[in-house]
């Protein structure tokens, strides 16, 4: 029997996103539908809020948004719900590592993102996230170990090409537990669609655990069910399959 799926969340890059970016012409009718049967719609994203809102707002979402990895929950209304922070002197720490090791690197602060920068003075903002990509294996196992000196910190990724630290015990499936007890539903009402390991535990955790048919291998494994690819509406098919039925 299928599951009565109340709250659909969403991965964006690899997933409800095309390869350009944008959220396809069928993917947006499906939504709509959904919308339309009073069911939640969650974007849960590794990207920040001010990268995530416009598209929350494109699709005419009413619900939440998980960002930073689940850094952060908020309503579309942008009022914040939760947050969790790492420490700025972590922050720094990974930075130099970065720096010396030769990543492009990225930190999204409560205010924004710095790509490959750093401010001035990093106590004058407060962190969610860092991450870092190279398409240099051996630079990019360096950081990995370097990282895993950190106990304070969660690491997963975006790509096979980065790898991203959140503060520990921070993921998407903690967000969405979170999310599901606001509205007064369980996980297992959930279907969750990813492609990459930031995504694994929410698709896991999920009453229905859809991989991008473009995901990571390891997704894939841990999924029920492996739709279409991003760019051939895998969303719009997994929902039209699971939840519009």
């Amino acid at each position: 029997m299928t599951k009565e799926i109340k709250l659909i969340a969403l991965d964006m890059d690899g997933t409800l996103l095309t390869t350009d970016h944008k959220v396809s012409t069928a993917t947006k009718s499906v939504i709509k539908k959904a919308l339309d049967r009073d069911i939640h719609v969650v974007l849960s994203t590794g990207r920040g809020i001010g990268n995530c809102h416009p598209i929350a707002e494109e699709l005419g979402l009413k619900s939440y948004l998980v960002t930073a990895n689940g850094g952060e929950i908020w309503t579309v209304e942008k009022e914040l719900l939760d947050q969790h922070l790492l420490a700025t002197e972590t922050i720094e720490k990974l930075w130099n590592t970065g720096k010396e090791i030769g990543v492009f690197m990225w930190m999204i602060s409560t205010e924004g993102v710095f790509y490959n920068e750093a401010p001035d003075n990093f106590y004058d903002y407060k962190w969610l996230k860092f991450g870092c990509q190279s398409d240099e294996k051996d630079k990019l196992d360096k950081m990995v170990k370097e990282l895993s000196y950190f106990e304070e910190l969660e690491l997963t990724n975006s790509l096979e090409t980065n790898v991203e630290a959140n503060p520990k015990g921070v993921s998407k499936a903690q967000a969405l537990a979170f999310v599901c007890e606001k509205i007064g539903i369980t996980m297992d009402e959930v279907m969750a669609c990813g492609d990459s390991l930031n995504d694994i535990k929410m698709i896991q955790e999920a009453g229905i655990g859809v991989a991008m048919g473009n995901a990571q291998e390891a997704i894939k494994q841990v999924a029920q069910f492996v739709t279409d690819t991003n760019d051939n509406d895998g969303v719009a098919k997994a929902i039209e399959k699971f939840v519009l039925v």
